[in-house]
Formats: C-alpha cells, structure tokens, sequence
C-alpha cells in the first residue's frame, strides 16, 4: 500500500486555483495556467513527491495541472464531485467557500487514499487530444442551435445568416475532426489505444476519440470501477425483506451519451453484442434498460481489451 506523507487539497475554477495540504491553516491562491501551474509546483516542491494531490472535476478547468503533475510524477486523484459533496455533508457542514473546499478535499484525501485512484495520462498529446475534443463537442452544440434556428427564420437575412453560420460550423467541425486524426495517428500510445477501441462493436472512430481524450482512465482500473466512474453500475436499493428497483447513478459529464450511441450501433450490428442485447429484451427487459446494460458491456469490454493491451503492447503494434 502506497504510503502518503502529505495530502494536498486543490480547488479549481475557471481563472484561479486554490491549494492547501491537509492540517494546514494557510490556503494559496494562482492563476489557473502555466505560470500559475509552475509557481504552485515551486512552492510546493519540498513536499509533493511524497503528496497525494486530490481535486474535483470541473469540466475541464482542471486538465491542464491533471496532466501536468502526472509529467511531473505526482500522485494525483480526480475526485467525482458528488462524493466529495456527501463526504463533507456526513460531517454536518453545510459552508462553502473556495479556501473550505480546498481543505476539504485535502481531508478526502487523507480519508479516503487507500481507495483512491490515481489519474494517470496515457501519452504526452493526451491534453491536447482533449482540449481539440472539447472544442469540436462546443461547435456541435452550436451546429444544433444554428439548425433550430434556421427552422424558421423570420426573415430572408436571418435565413442567410443562418445557412451561412451552418455551413462555416460544418467547415471547422471537419478540419477539426482532421486534426483530431492527425493528433492520434502521430502519437503512439493513442494510435495503439484507437486501434483497440475500433475493434469493438459500436465503437467508430469519433467515439474513440472521445473515449481517448474524456476517460483516460481506461485500461487502468477494474470492471466495477469503469462502470462506476460513467456512472452505469446499478445501485442496489435493499432493505430488509424489501428489493428496490436498482438504477445507475450520475457518472463523467460527456460520456454517457457517447456510449448510448455506441450501443444503439452495436444493437443493430452483426456481434454477440447484439445477441446480447435482444436476450435482454426477450428475458423482458425494457429497450431502456437493456440498452444501459448494452452501454455498460462496452465500457467493461474496452477497459478490458486496453488493460490487456497496456500489458503486451506488441499485440496492438501500429
């Protein structure tokens, strides 16, 4: 078992990013980018090789120290913001504020390290990857607003305006997603991780990079724990003599819904997946339901396949 000597705590936004170990009264403030990232590295550098940095996820804010600390070989968990929101619940407080949760999530960290996970970054590009897949998921949202839009113009200018925003979306979507290809193709371990992905049923080649670039974790936890991080592991809801209905939880903002298309794909194609799902719904099940547990059978199998490749990696060679 991995033994801690300090517990950093670190509370991210947009512009800033608050740090503090745990026990410790004085909470610093930086600015949340290079500069900020090196000067919080420097003043913590006589303690963080023995520290387990904890911090939550914060769509996105958070990823450039993530990958910067595991350069850096820094233990780092991403916590999942709901579990850290009971945590200090359970203690009976109900304050906020950027310097409490700072220290909150240092005694989360203290609490709880032995069943943490560290986040660990598949490849040097892997930030990049992410910062080009969260620009392309921003210009579909704004591709579905300009098509609502454009549905019923009011007039021949907004029309015109409408088709013009439409198509310039639709150019930078493909350059975008070209680069994407490009970025993956000349990184080894993501050209490697690709190709396992793609040997899934469902799974095609904007899913992958999706997969790649918002659950990096993939290949380096257990079945149950994938399943939790996405949120697609039933919850029992028992008591007593009584049975509750068992639902999935909350899970990695982005990635349900890649996964459902991934299994709607995989329902309609030739594979033992999709024998897999109309057993399901010949035992009764709900199209919903099944189709959860489809998304679920996914996600295990690929963090099965890439934990596999992980360890021979001469078996996905390029």
């Amino acid at each position: 078992m991995t033994q801690y000597h300090n517990f950093i705590g670190i509370d991210i936004g947009k512009n800033h990013f608050f740090a503090a170990p745990h026990q410790h009264k004085e909470v610093n403030q930086y600015p949340n980018d290079v500069e900020g990232i090196r000067q919080f590295l420097d003043d913590y550098s006589s303690i963080l090789k023995n520290s387990l940095c904890v911090l939550e996820t914060t769509g996105g804010y958070e990823m450039e120290l993530l990958y910067t600390l595991c350069s850096e070989g820094i233990a780092v968990h991403r916590a999942n913001t709901r579990k850290v929101k009971r945590f200090i619940q359970s203690f009976g407080n109900a304050a906020k504020t950027d310097a409490l949760d700072t220290k909150w999530l240092a005694k989360y960290g203290a609490d709880r390290s032995v069943e943490l996970v560290l986040f660990t970054a598949s490849s040097h590009k892997a930030l990049q990857l992410f910062q080009l897949v969260q620009r392309r998921t921003d210009l579909k949202k704004m591709l579905v607003a300009e098509k609502n839009r454009s549905k019923s113009p009011s007039s021949n200018l907004v029309r015109w305006s409408c088709d013009t925003m439409i198509k310039t979306l639709f150019e930078q979507l493909t350059r975008l997603t070209q680069q994407i290809k490009e970025l993956v193709r000349s990184d080894d371990e993501l050209r490697k991780k690709h190709r396992v992905l793609l040997t899934i049923p469902g799974i095609g080649d904007i899913v992958a990079y999706e997969l790649l670039a918002l659950l990096p974790e993939l290949g380096t936890i257990n079945r149950r724990q994938i399943a939790s991080l996405v949120g697609l592991a039933p919850i029992a809801r028992d008591s007593g003599k009584s049975q509750g209905y068992r639902k999935t939880g909350y899970g990695r903002k982005g990635i349900k819904s890649m996964l459902f298309m991934a299994a709607m794909a995989a329902s309609n194609s030739n594979s033992r997946l999709k024998d897999y799902y109309e057993k399901l719904i010949a035992k009764g099940k709900k199209k919903k339901v099944a189709l959860t547990a489809l998304m679920r059978k996914i996600v295990v199998i690929a963090n099965a396949r890439l934990k596999e490749a992980l360890q021979k990696p001469a078996a996905i060679a390029a």
